[in-house]
């Protein structure tokens, strides 16, 4: 289609020009400030921050994160001084903060964070930051359905990493047509050159052959950038990526396009390299110039107050449901109650039942395909601003790839909810490259993160209406098996508080357990009263956080003798929660069982056996416990 550009004038080139070297300069002055940073990687972007920021993107200064404003993503994290810059010069705040680089007590950190009102995610772990733009105008395009556009500039280095292509796989696919993706390709790495360095060609071929509208650009042109920007306001059948040839510190002397500057201060040059920039600026006063169009303000409030479940859990005492399935159940009920729930899946939705939220409702369900890096980093976008209630499932083994995009995640300060069914031995014949037994450790790990691990069909759909209200990195670890419905269906559940499940006056020992080796325990209470030995059995349901307070009065009304059994390898699970909880405790003692060594494929009951968490190897270990004195 042809592209409507109108030229700027000459005059708002020139002071988009001046604006660029201010951006510069304030970036050089702020790292020898702190005695660290990127200035370089800096300079390299300038003229396409002083574009999208003073000509290009749509925004209310006031507002940083106003629902209709254009969103910005710095994925090159390391450059975030001349972020700082940029919005310092809008007038957010006053350009001396900017000097506050990198200290102790100021928000303007080495890399961005969402303490800052206008940073929406956290980047510096190079590769992420398309996928969370992707999440963001897949929901701008698809749910808000407004006018907001989403910039994501990206460093050629981090192109190496593989999630950056899942990404632009993901954008092409779903056509997000609001999405521009700016690649600065400075040729220089932090240790050597890229592998493409400056090859233009090669770069816009591999970006057509993902499906984008690509444009190669002088990256130090203005008015071309200008009207690079424009095409891509234009073309409404794709998303644009525009390629920036630009040079690693542009406009500093001696040390443009040179090696050996990646991460580093300009110290005793910062001076003569300050003076040169200011002799390029025409116009030192203050800046004239406003976005080319106005905010559209079409976006609109995010309802996410209703989070309710539609209907309770429907299920029968007894009945044999996996918590897989009930978690499908949950997610179509709470569709039905909000449509900006929506879940994301690895193409293993008729596995982990996320489908059942699809066929009631489409428009609510996001397929990733086989990409779990970037599903993790759509997801965070997606409930970027408060705009939607995410759930992303897929094998709870294939989270580990993206650990990053989590860890990550948590620093963004996100509210996505993760799903991972398929967890332990008890999945069977698959084998040990299917059984997540890290899960528990990889999301207990996580900063503020709340981890559920419900063992009947009742309690996993109320885990997911709470995880839907709850802050911060929330998991559920579903099963494969179908295991017997526990509790009734009015049950109240809450965050951090276990519950007993079967009891007797005279317990000698505290059975703690989740999930399928849960119903293991409670059928090893009816093999030790053979033997007149009765126990108690806890249900934890969330792992973190674990009911301390709970965990040691049960533990010391039977004896102070605690066994925990987990689908799980030891490190990091339930056992060492428990241990944790305790672990002030002189009078409790505790045995862990867990998968404690690699498993292999075979039937659930036979594999349970094998590695030591059966109902009988249970049995067993409470008699050997009390028989030691």
């Amino acid at each position: 289609m042809a592209e409507l550009h109108q030229k700027p004038e000459d005059k708002v080139i020139q002071e988009l020009q001046d604006i660029a070297h201010k951006l510069r300069i304030h970036s050089i002055r702020s790292t020898n400030a702190s005695k660290s940073g990127h200035p370089t990687s800096c300079s390299s972007m300038a003229e396409i921050m002083s574009v999208l920021f003073f000509h290009t993107m749509r925004y209310k200064v006031s507002e940083p994160r106003h629902p209709s404003n254009d969103r910005f993503i710095l994925s090159k994290g390391h450059a975030a001084p001349i972020l700082y810059a940029a919005w310092a010069e809008v007038g957010l705040f006053p350009a001396s903060d900017l000097l506050n680089l990198r200290k102790i007590d100021s928000d303007l950190e080495g890399h961005p964070t969402p303490r800052l009102n206008f940073v929406d995610i956290a980047s510096g772990s190079l590769g992420q930051g398309l996928s969370v733009a992707c999440g963001m105008a897949y929901v701008g395009k698809n749910i808000d359905k407004a006018s907001y556009r989403v910039y994501c500039i990206l460093g050629d280095g981090e192109c190496a990493e593989g999630s950056v292509w899942e990404a632009l796989n993901f954008a092409s696919y779903y056509k997000l047509s609001n999405l521009c993706v700016i690649l600065d390709i400075n040729r220089l790495g932090q240790s050597e050159p890229t592998s493409l360095q400056h090859d233009m060609d090669a770069y816009r071929k591999r970006l057509e052959g993902f499906g984008f509208h690509a444009l190669v650009v002088d990256g130090h042109d203005v008015e071309e950038i200008c009207k690079a920007f424009s095409g891509a306001i234009s073309m409404q059948e794709k998303p644009t990526a525009i390629l920036a040839k630009t040079y690693k510190g542009k406009y500093f002397l001696d040390i443009e396009n040179s090696e050996d500057w990646h991460g580093k201060p300009l110290g005793t040059k910062a001076e003569e390299v300050i003076k040169h920039l200011e002799g390029l600026i025409k116009n030192p006063g203050a800046l004239q110039i406003q976005p080319q169009e106005p905010l559209n303000d079409d976006a609109g409030l995010a309802d996410l107050s209703a989070l309710e479940l539609d209907s309770k859990p429907s299920y029968s005492i007894g009945e044999a449901v996996a918590t897989r399935f009930a978690y499908g159940n949950a997610l179509a009920k709470l569709g039905n109650c909000n449509k900006r729930v929506i879940a994301l899946d690895g193409d293993t939705k008729n596995s982990t039942f996320s489908d059942k939220l699809r066929k009631v409702h489409p428009d609510q369900f996001i397929e990733c395909f086989i990409a779990e890096q970037n599903m993790s980093g759509v997801a965070i976008g997606a409930a970027c601003r408060d705009r939607c209630v995410v759930f992303a499932s897929t094998f709870g083994a294939f989270f580990t790839r993206a650990f990053d995009q989590i860890r990550m995640g948590a620093i963004s300060q996100t509210n996505a909810n993760f799903v991972g069914s398929h967890c332990g031995v008890s999945i069977g014949e698959d084998g040990p490259s299917q059984m997540a037994l890290e899960d528990l450790s990889l999301f207990r790990s996580i900063p503020g993160s709340t981890v559920f691990y419900p063992s009947d069909a009742v309690s996993c759909e109320y885990a997911v209406e709470i995880a839907a209200k709850t802050k911060g990195v929330c998991f559920i670890r579903t099963s494969r098996p179908n295991t017997p419905v526990i509790y009734k269906n009015d049950e109240v559940f809450e965050v951090g508080k276990a519950r007993i499940v079967l009891r007797h006056p005279k317990d000698r020992i505290l059975l703690i357990s989740s999930g399928v080796t849960l119903h293991e325990a409670m059928k090893a209470t009816a093999i030790l009263e053979e033997s007149g030995v009765s126990v108690r059995v806890m249900d934890l349901f969330t792992i973190k956080p674990i009911d301390c307070e709970g965990i040691k009065m049960h533990a010391k009304e039977c004896g102070g003798k605690v066994i925990t059994v987990e689908d799980h390898y030891p490190e990091g699970g339930i056992g060492e929660a428990v241990l944790s909880a305790v672990s002030e405790d002189p009078f409790i003692t505790v045995r862990k069982l867990a998968v404690m060594e690699l498993p292999r494929s075979g039937p659930p009951d036979l594999l349970l056996e094998k590695f030591g968490i059966s109902a009988k190897c249970i049995a067993r270990a409470v008699l050997q416990f009390l028989e030691k004195k």
